[in-house]
């Protein structure tokens, strides 16, 4: 089993002691969120919050992934950084396959790409996006961030996308992960069909074993069952070495843990020591007991 800490909304200036803290503890991950704006009128709700509501996300501090992961890169060696999840949809692909085979680059691949289509409509209305067929934007925008991130010229036909002949430098020297995020049937066969994993976002904790479930079904359907494939959940379970283990029976193989409720609409008034003492507890409780 593998541990990723979790910490988003917070004070940027806490970003880099946590790294450093987080791989000295043990961890082997740190997920870092997405979010670009804050519509001052919505309506869509976000499905992973209990009561839908996004008020939680108004005001709070987000440093876009691509400028905050390669600082975190600098002061760390060995911890992995996933996107916790990019809203890949409302992007152009061949501008993230830039950002993220530079940001592989600058961290020696230690970056794992979490993708998914944004629960917000918002987010594709301000970026001038179609909401419809994002589910086919995001099919494509993987395959040509794939093409264009193994380092020869690569062009794209597709239904949405039309990109000639280009190529990417540098790229890195192994492929980027790329993991979906969703829990809807539609991304868990995505996941099961064509990504190196996927992510767990929460919500009803007893949705969780036949997400599992369901996710391993595909997966066989698919005939991917057999190549490597990593499954990132959070869990109540991942807060005791008993609970770990249960995990690992149902085939996950990284739990994603943060120390405080991320839905709070107030700010984050934690102290830095707080988060500190928070995340050393947690790798002496459980992680070296798991890893003992």
């Amino acid at each position: 089993m593998r541990f990723s800490y979790a910490e988003s909304m917070t004070d940027p200036s806490y970003y880099l002691p946590l790294a450093q803290a987080a791989e000295e503890a043990g961890y082997d991950s740190m997920v870092v969120p997405d979010s670009i704006c804050y519509p001052e009128h919505a309506t869509s709700t976000y499905p992973y919050n209990p009561d839908g509501t996004r008020e939680f996300l108004d005001g709070k501090p987000f440093i876009e992934p691509f400028s905050l992961i390669p600082a975190l890169g600098v002061v760390t060696k060995r911890l992995r950084f996933t996107t916790f999840v990019l809203k890949l949809p409302i992007r152009n692909p061949v501008l993230v396959a830039k950002q993220a085979t530079s940001t592989a680059v600058l961290t020696g691949n230690r970056l794992l790409l979490g993708v998914g289509t944004s629960p917000w409509q918002e987010d594709y209305e301000i970026l001038d996006v179609p909401w419809e067929r994002r589910g086919l934007r995001l099919d494509e925008e993987v395959e040509i961030i794939r093409g264009l991130a193994g380092g020869g010229f690569y062009g794209y036909d597709g239904k949405i996308f039309k990109i000639p002949n280009i190529k990417l430098s540098p790229v890195p020297t192994a492929p980027i992960p790329i993991l979906y995020g969703g829990h809807s049937e539609a991304m868990l066969r995505r996941a099961a069909r064509n990504g190196d994993g996927w992510m767990h976002g929460g919500g009803d904790p007893a949705d969780l074993p036949r997400l599992l479930a369901r996710l391993a079904e595909l997966r066989r359907e698919e005939g991917t069952d057999t190549r490597p494939f990593e499954v990132h959940v959070i869990s109540m379970d991942a807060f005791s070495v008993d609970g770990v283990r249960r995990l690992e029976d149902l085939g996950v193989t990284d739990v994603i843990v943060g120390f405080r409720w991320p839905y709070a609409v107030e700010p984050d008034t934690q102290p830095l020591q707080e988060k500190l003492d928070a995340l050393s507890k947690f790798a002496e409780r459980v992680i070296a007991r798991v890893r003992a």
